[in-house]
């Protein structure tokens, strides 16, 4: 998923643990309930995406952009 432009996605539920979705545009994406433990997230644009109760358990986030994403309920998330 390096790269994909996944805007709007419906990923609800989706298992992506260990995933490299580096630099992927998830912009408005819906990945509520989503495993995203040890997921590369690193640069990823998820500005809007709904990240309620998804699993972010030792997920890369470095420099991923979080605008205004919901991560209401999520576990494994540490607002900086």
């Amino acid at each position: 998923f390096t790269g994909a432009k996944l805007t709007q996605a419906k990923l609800a539920q989706a298992c992506l643990a260990n995933a490299n979705i580096q630099r992927a545009g998830l912009q408005k994406a819906d990945l509520a309930q989503a495993d995203l433990r040890n997921a590369n997230l690193t640069g990823a644009k998820l500005g809007e995406a709904s990240l309620a109760k998804a699993n972010l358990t030792q997920a890369i986030l470095t420099g991923a952009d979080l605008t205004d994403a919901d991560l209401t309920g999520a576990t494994g998330y540490k607002s900086s």
